[in-house]
């Protein structure tokens, strides 16, 4: 496995949820999902009744998450892209996911697996955290 690879990996251990990126009859989407790493491979857990994994399997997708709602003064983010594909997850992998929402947008949580292969891995930092002003537009 490259360093960069790896570095990435450790990261995204770092934080559990993230947000997966494909398109769906033309249309870019985002979809938050809970991920864990087993290996080299991410390890997804999200909602069956948006229908999104439908869109996601079989192909590619890219994978993102980050530490900005943490507060550290070194902020980073990792994408890995890669072909996506529904699975059963092993009891250990169950288990590393703990225990699932109950509930959705109202509809009770119906979990859906995905494993990404990851071929393209990019990370960013950056040093330092600005103080952040929010402006209203009126």
């Amino acid at each position: 496995m490259s360093p960069d690879k790896r570095h990435a990996i450790e990261l995204l251990r770092q934080v559990p949820y993230g947000r997966i990126a494909a398109s769906m009859r033309a249309l870019p989407f985002l979809a938050l999902a809970r991920h864990v790493v087993v290996e080299d491979r991410v390890v997804l857990r999200m909602h069956a009744g948006f229908g999104h994994h439908r869109a996601c399997n079989g192909h590619v997708v890219a994978y993102g998450a980050d530490n900005f709602h943490t507060g550290d003064r070194q902020l980073w983010s990792v994408q890995f892209t890669g072909t996506a594909q529904v699975v059963e997850p092993t009891a250990a992998e169950l288990e590393l996911f703990g225990p699932a929402p109950h509930f959705v947008d109202g509809e009770v949580f119906d979990p859906i697996h995905l494993r990404i292969e990851p071929q393209f891995v990019t990370v960013h930092s950056l040093a330092g955290k600005p103080e952040r002003q929010f402006q209203y537009l009126r």
